[in-house]
């Protein structure tokens, strides 16, 4: 098959080419010999008007040629010439052309010009692109490679033969991939492919060129653009490339990014050890192949960190690209003890960050090359925060091969700067959430004594926030006649402010139930107790920015002799009741204001529970979150107090685990209490009638009792005891005097009457004959004191079953009777 003829077309852009350049010859004289029909069409001269003629007289005005024959005689000194001269058309005008004048022989050795010329702006135009194109191959930085439809090099400048590390031509025929690793290479012959064969150019298309001769793991980046190469009948040339090296600016924009990162990462939460861990998370491996962030000890124990940064650190956190950190990154343990003078030590001492390369941080013993690789560069930057230091951050460089710059350094200062603020806030917190749970803990009871009365396990939990640790109490507190006060409370807002109001009303319901008053009138006391904190509040200003001006609180006494219970609430969730059969249900008792409000009654509300029934008192934090509402949580507590479980403390913590949600936004305490029951045989009691011999038939009937129980060593001193107060009693109240003997983990006797009168102790004068009663009754028992009931008051006294309080015995209550 033959193969068509292609009709080859000069450049149009070449002012000097054969079909448009302007030509003349002349002899060795000047005389004009030769002229083309390009120059009669550009200058206006026919053929006949100028052969023959001198070419200055017949082109070049008289002005002009004086620069004409400076032309002339360069011209034929060197043997040709390139310029620019004026021109005198036929028409008068002159035209600037630029000429090139070639010597030739002819036969005989005749010497003629031959010249060619073009208007001067054409020519000087083409010549500026001529440099142009000279430049971008030799001198400009911006590397350039020509390729050919086939992809293969045609030619490259020096910027790219710079790059690849080898001479311009010897790049001349070869392919990306004999100086590019194959990944990279596919991806530029892809792109340059594409450009071939759909015309559409690339534009600053970003792209990895890493070179063959590169180390590995170092990381060279290019922006590349590129355009389809055609001659003027639109055959496809090939391809060019304009190719710069962008591997700096995507190191700073990467820099950047790792910045937005660390802003997002770091800090986002409340916890040293956490905050420390993101530190070193972020920066591997966009900027270092390991970290390691080693704090002051008291940093991370939320203390103040010293002044003097020669202390022990603690390593919080450590990151590397690979499982096992590189030698010199590693250290045994928590702890971290440095070199007598490493650069991390010189970091905390200078306060300054650093910047080491060319095997720095290495570890002592590493051995040469094949052996396990370590660190080359290394970057040390203090944390410092608020004008303290609280530890150092370490990178190292080891697996890739490029050290670290001083822009790395600027970008390590910056995370560490942010990272500190954020340990320091989280110091801060552990400092103040340590403060206010030790607070809290303190104030609440350590642990819940044995009770006849009832078996009880709970459980206080307080919220993930140290802004949420708030006021939430249980108590058990011991009565007098057997019996338990069983207390939950709760203050409104949180913190330290509330948990020390808290406090407050704890020690203020121990006093109160110390009195034995009624549910209902120690709700009415705390109320006006909360109202006078809050009075005081008022009127000094709240010095935390938040004000405690009200609480809630169920208060319920438990009498295991009449199994009776007694309770009343100040606007606080209402008891769960579980009788023995398992049905759990709600107390139903009236709700009561919020302790605070003052004015308001309270009621209480008193029921019979059957031995085993249980009784569940809790805070509103474990049945009401953003989980559920109160229905379902009370439904959540339900199914778990129903089941039958013996083990109380089982029961509570499968109750705290299952009821109150994962992450409580609350504190949260319950108590839990069984009820128990005292046998008739360990209660004896006795109505006596108001005559003179009450007491001594007190005394028959205690002695009696006593040695029943085996309590034979406590008949003397009880009978003294029994026979003072019921002789008080006849004297000074009317009707019937009730005797009650309760025998427990301690001998409790009552006597009650139907006065009112309050009994005091006092100190008798030597002169009196009366007022030692109740002087005797107080040394002669551990306890003792008075109730009031509906129909009087019950004085009462305790004494333990192993002997009278200190060191008396029988003995010792003769020697009071006897002085």
């Amino acid at each position: 098959m033959d193969t068509p003829l292609r009709t080859f077309t000069e450049s149009p852009e070449d002012p000097f080419s054969l079909h448009r350049a302007a030509t003349a010859v002349l002899d060795a004289r000047g005389t004009v010999v030769g002229w083309s029909k390009l120059a009669e069409d550009l200058l206006g001269y026919r053929t006949e008007d100028v052969i023959g003629r001198h070419a200055l007289s017949a082109l070049v005005d008289v002005a002009d040629r004086a620069a004409a024959s400076e032309a002339i005689t360069a011209c034929v000194g060197a043997g040709g010439w390139f310029g620019v001269l004026p021109v005198r058309r036929k028409d008068g005008r002159t035209l600037r052309m630029g000429f090139r004048a070639r010597l030739v022989l002819r036969a005989g050795y005749h010497e003629e010009w031959f010249l060619a010329g073009a208007p001067a702006d054409e020519v000087i135009q083409w010549e500026t692109d001529r440099s142009l194109l000279d430049g971008i191959f030799r001198r400009c930085p911006i590397g350039v490679s020509v390729h050919g439809p086939d992809l293969g090099i045609l030619r490259v400048n020096q910027a790219v033969a710079l790059f690849a590390d080898a001479p311009a031509d010897a790049l001349r025929g070869a392919r990306l991939g004999d100086f590019l690793v194959a990944p990279d290479a596919r991806t530029a012959e892809h792109g340059l492919r594409s450009v071939v064969e759909t015309g559409r150019p690339l534009i600053f298309t970003e792209q990895p060129c890493r070179l063959l001769s590169d180390p590995p793991g170092r990381e060279r980046f290019v922006a590349v653009s590129a355009f389809r190469m055609q001659d003027p009948a639109g055959e496809v040339l090939g391809v060019t490339q304009f190719v710069e090296d962008v591997t700096d600016r995507e190191r700073a924009r990467r820099r950047l990014a790792l910045l937005n990162d660390a802003s997002e990462r770091i800090g986002t939460t409340l916890d040293v050890a956490r905050t420390a861990q993101e530190l070193a998370r972020v920066a591997v491996p966009g900027l270092a192949d390991c970290v390691a962030v080693d704090l002051l000890e008291p940093v991370v124990r939320g203390g103040e960190p010293e002044s003097d940064t020669s202390g022990r650190l603690h390593r919080a956190a450590l990151s590397c690209v690979t499982e096992l950190p590189p030698p010199a990154a590693r250290r045994p343990g928590g702890e971290v003890v440095f070199a007598p003078d490493p650069s991390q030590a010189r970091c905390l001492r200078e306060r300054r960050p650093l910047l080491e390369t060319g095997g720095a941080g290495r570890a002592e013993g590493t051995g040469p090359a094949g052996r396990e690789a370590d660190a080359h560069s290394l970057m040390v930057v203090p944390l410092s925060a608020r004008g303290a230091v609280l530890g150092v951050v370490s990178l190292w460089r080891a697996y890739r091969p490029d050290p670290f710059e001083e822009d790395d350094l600027t970008l390590a200062a910056e995370f560490a700067a942010r990272a500190a603020v954020s340990i320091d806030n989280a110091r801060r917190y552990t400092q103040q959430r340590t403060a206010a749970l030790s607070l809290q803990r303190s104030l609440l009871p350590a642990d819940v004594p044995e009770h006849p009365a009832v078996q009880v396990a709970h459980r206080y939990l307080p919220a993930g926030d140290a802004t949420e640790v708030g006021g939430d109490w249980f108590d058990v507190i011991p009565l007098s006649g057997a019996r338990v006060a069983l207390v939950v409370g709760d203050v409104v807002g949180h913190g330290v402010p509330a948990a020390a109001t808290m406090g407050r009303l704890r020690t203020a319901v121990h006093t109160l139930a110390g009195l034995d008053l009624e549910p209902d009138e120690v709700l009415s006391q705390l109320d006006d107790l909360v109202g006078r904190i809050a009075g005081e509040q008022e009127a000094t200003g709240p010095v935390t920015g938040e004000q405690i001006v009200g609480a809630t609180c169920l208060y319920a006494v438990y009498d295991p002799i009449s199994r009776r219970c007694s309770l009343a609430r100040a606007g606080h969730p209402p008891p769960v009741v579980v009788t023995p059969d398992g049905r759990p249900e709600l107390a139903e008792l009236p709700a009561g204001p919020p302790l605070g409000l003052g004015g308001l009654p309270f009621e209480s509300v008193e029921f019979e529970l059957p031995e085993g029934s249980l009784l569940a008192l809790y805070t509103d934090g474990l049945v009401e979150s953003g989980r559920y509402d109160i229905e379902e949580g009370l439904a959540l507590l339900y199914e778990v107090l129903g089941e039958r479980e013996s083990d109380l403390d089982a029961l509570c913590a499968k109750v705290t685990r299952t009821v109150m949600p994962e992450h409580p936004t609350d504190d949260v305490a319950v108590l839990l209490a069984r009820t128990r029951v005292l046998a008739d045989d360990r209660v004896a009691t006795w109505t006596l009638p108001a005559e003179p011999t009450a007491a001594q038939r007190a005394r028959r009937l205690t002695a009696t009792r006593l040695e029943e129980w085996g309590l034979d060593d406590l008949v003397l001193t009880t009978e003294l005891i029994v026979s003072e107060l019921v002789t008080n009693a006849y004297r000074y109240a009317s009707g019937p005097v009730q005797l009650r003997l309760i025998r427990d983990s301690a001998l409790i006797c009552e006597v009650s009457d139907g006065s009112t009168t309050a009994p005091h102790l006092r100190r008798a004068r030597s002169t009196d004959e009366g007022g030692r009663g109740l002087f005797l009754v107080a040394q002669l028992t551990e306890r003792w004191g008075a109730r009031y009931t509906r129909d009087g008051k019950t004085v009462w006294t305790e004494q333990p079953l192993n002997g009278t309080p200190g060191d008396r015995g029988p003995v010792g209550a003769a020697g009071v009777l006897g002085g």
